[in-house]
């Protein structure tokens, strides 16, 4: 039987409204949370490689985020209703400079940004001992899906989430999603998986897809170790399995080493040809406010990495472009982190990496395909003082490549999350 959320949230919401009204207490109206938070996003982005059609994009744009969280109604069965409203405003872009995916854009003619563009979402929630069941607009993080928040606007999703704590340590999760709002659109649009690069997916009768599935947990053995298995399908075009062990291993004085190792098969569904396997490990030693990182992750099978067009995906080299996900491609990555706090400057960071690909399969005749990528963020959270929770964050990102586009980009972002209540 298919639902279709789209008739039956107004409903939801609705009788969640009307619960609330019978059996409101201090506990939902306690409970309730709202924050408004202010984004101011520059990007611009130079195509390097001769002959682009485009020679940069360069946009800025102004967000503001409003989230109303309620608590839950009383007795055995708990009912709340969450609400989203987002706005973005357009300070700066021309036809010359536009598709930064800050800003949405005209469907038809010229491509031209928007003077402005938002977006509203409701969620009811029910809540029985440990367990909660959510309705209308989501926003997974989760190994089969994750949603993008890397613009001005994050994206979302609509369907059916089930998240069930009931065994300590013990995180399950099982949800239906049929929609998505891409982070520089306002419409809920049905679902597609990602094609870029050298994937090489080749899709059959279904191009498109109204039903992803995804189901799973995460258990913590201990303290240090935790591991998870993931389910993640979109009808008719690929259906996945993850799995992902993290161990944390204390050696004293202040230094620790983190384990991350992940491995995914993607297999076909329908008449695409989806076949590939991802395995990733990624090793990290921290001594005081130093952070060193290096990581390998190797795919084959007949096709790329699959995941859902727009989100983020659960590879380890996934990074702020590119995320070395083609067909057959080996790729490594170096890192380093430093917290200034150490020296006596909280809330000063800074991060730096390096990673390479190579192997990929272009095509019958042609020469492995190869992609470097060099990343450097520089934050700041104001610690105190009537800015206090200030973020700026200045981020740069130079990549190369024999098969995708040559960028310079930087990314400029200033934040700020305001308590109403």
């Amino acid at each position: 039987m298919q639902f279709n959320f789209g008739t039956v949230m107004p409903v939801l919401c609705a009788g969640a409204a009307l619960g609330m009204v019978g059996s409101a207490h201090a506990d939902f109206l306690g409970d309730s949370k709202s924050t408004l938070e202010l984004r101011n996003f520059y990007m611009n982005r130079d195509f390097r490689q001769a002959g682009a059609a485009q020679n940069k994009a360069e946009e800025w744009a102004q967000g503001f985020m409003l989230r109303l969280e309620s608590g839950y109604t009383e007795g055995p069965v708990g009912l709340g209703i969450d609400a989203i409203g987002m706005l973005g405003l357009k300070l700066d872009s021309s036809p010359d400079r536009v598709g930064t995916g800050l800003l949405k854009t005209n469907a038809v003619g010229p491509k031209r940004a928007k003077d402005e563009y938002g977006e509203s979402g409701f969620t009811a929630k029910v809540r029985i001992s440990k367990s909660t069941l959510k309705l209308g607009t989501l926003q997974p993080v989760l190994p089969p899906l994750m949603r993008n928040d890397s613009r001005l606007m994050p994206q979302t999703f609509r369907g059916a989430w089930l998240a069930s704590n009931e065994i300590e340590g013990l995180n399950l999760d099982l949800g239906r999603l049929d929609r998505v709002n891409q982070r520089d659109s306002s419409d809920n649009e049905v679902m597609t998986v990602f094609n870029g690069g050298k994937r090489n997916i080749v899709l059959g009768s279904a191009k498109t897809s109204d039903e992803f599935l995804f189901g799973g947990g995460r258990y913590q053995w201990n303290p240090t170790l935790s591991t998870s298995y993931y389910y993640g399908g979109l009808d008719g075009i690929y259906k996945q399995h993850l799995i992902n062990l993290v161990h944390q291993l204390p050696l004293g004085g202040g230094q620790s080493l983190k384990s991350d190792i992940r491995f995914a098969h993607s297999g076909a569904d329908g008449g695409s040809n989806v076949d590939n396997d991802a395995l990733g490990a990624l090793f990290t030693y921290k001594m005081l406010g130093h952070s060193f990182s290096a990581g390998y992750q190797q795919l084959s099978g007949r096709t790329g990495f699959a995941y859902v067009n727009g989100a983020d995906d659960a590879l380890l080299n996934q990074v702020q472009i590119n995320d070395f996900g083609n067909r057959d491609e080996h790729s490594w990555q170096v890192r380093y982190d430093y917290d200034f706090a150490a020296l006596g400057y909280p809330g000063l960071t800074l991060m730096t990496r390096y990673l390479s690909g190579d192997n990929v399969a272009r095509g019958a005749g042609l020469s492995e395909g190869k992609t470097w990528e060099r990343n450097t963020d520089l934050g700041y959270v104001i610690q105190s003082g009537p800015l206090k929770n200030l973020a700026l964050k200045l981020r740069n990102a130079t990549t190369r490549s024999n098969f995708l586009s040559d960028l310079d980009e930087n990314r400029l972002i200033v934040s700020y999350s305001l308590p109403l209540w």
